[in-house]
């Protein structure tokens, strides 16, 4: 069963060398677990921190870094640029008129890397 992703969730990129905090934009009343994300909350450096390094060919900087480099794969600063929406995000939950952003949806960087949920952000309490 999906979760849903709330700020402090961990996620990681495909071409990124560190792990990232992922930070919902509020829409809701103030929740434990902190404020939980919809599809739209895909906006680099204010939803989606830097993952360290980026070793995508596809990024400028990485091209030119490897090239003086003399093609050696030279990682340098990861620069999120994501123009589009997590997919596919929940089909039966709403937040701010956007589906809800749950643990199985995936976000695409312009540079090739692909952005995923690693924790969720809350966790489930066994109540005994």
């Amino acid at each position: 069963m999906p979760m849903q992703v709330c700020s402090g969730a961990q996620i990681s990129c495909s071409m990124g060398l560190a792990p990232s905090a992922f930070n919902a934009t509020p829409k809701v009343a103030a929740m434990p677990a902190g404020p939980p994300g919809n599809v739209q909350d895909s906006v680099p450096f204010l939803n989606i921190a830097p993952f360290g390094l980026c070793r995508s060919l596809a990024n400028p900087t990485v091209a030119s870094a490897t090239a003086a480099a003399a093609g050696v794969l030279t990682p340098m600063p990861c620069m999120p640029a994501t123009p589009v929406p997590w997919v596919p995000g929940a089909t039966m939950v709403q937040l701010g008129g956007q589906p809800a952003l749950h643990d199985g949806c995936t976000l695409q960087c312009m540079w090739g890397g692909v952005i995923s949920v690693v924790t969720p952000g809350q966790v489930v309490v066994e109540v005994r």
